[in-house]
């Protein structure tokens, strides 16, 4: 009798403790699948590294936040951060107004099928500091924008900032412009105590 009981007793436990694993959660398994979500939001979208006469800048886009970090500066190597829109296509280094320290442009289209684009700046001062460029907008200078409804392309070509996008005519559908192409060709320059690039030339072929 006690042999009966001693083995109920024991199927008792056994049959407790399966009955309390099926109620409790499987916290491993919400633990990996919470992992993985911060790691996909974490993972950058762009990273791209460039560098010119000593002076290097690493950029890396994670969500809208950009993040860009010089090296080989004198001063201030701080991490530059700007919040973006759209999605980044490209960034270059060059020289634009040929005083041998570089200056970084990013590149950007916004989303939707009018991919609108944008250039960020940011030159460096006499091998100290980074500070932005101011870059005008298409979209203000009613002369230039005239036909202008997005799909950008910038691109560093022998010492200015060209950018460049199909005309449309009236009636062109977004996806069928019929008009020319307009290229804008930006000069960088000091104004006051900061750098703007300015509409040096504009072709329509």
């Amino acid at each position: 009798m006690k042999k009966v009981f001693l083995m109920l007793s024991i199927a008792f436990v056994i049959s407790s403790c399966g009955k309390k694993n099926e109620l409790e959660p499987n916290t491993s398994k919400a633990d990996s699948i919470a992992t993985k979500e911060i790691k996909t939001d974490t993972v950058p979208s762009f990273t791209k590294e460039l560098s010119l006469n000593k002076i290097s800048f690493k950029i890396s886009v994670t969500g809208n936040q950009m993040t860009i970090t010089p090296s080989g500066l004198s001063i201030d190597n701080n991490p530059i951060i700007r919040e973006i829109e759209g999605t980044v296509t490209n960034a270059e280094i060059g020289d634009l107004n040929s005083d041998t320290f570089p200056e970084v442009f990013i590149y950007t289209n916004s989303d939707g099928s009018g991919s609108y684009g944008k250039a960020y700046g940011f030159s460096v001062n006499n091998g100290k500091s980074v500070s932005d460029i101011s870059i005008p907008n298409v979209t203000d200078i009613p002369k230039l924008s005239k036909g202008y409804m997005g799909h950008d392309d910038f691109a560093i070509v022998e010492g200015i900032l060209a950018q460049r996008f199909p005309i449309y005519n009236e009636g062109d559908t977004n996806s069928n412009p019929t008009g020319k192409t307009r290229q804008i060709q930006y000069k960088l320059r000091d104004v006051e105590s900061s750098r703007v690039l300015v509409v040096d030339q504009t072709i329509e072929f």
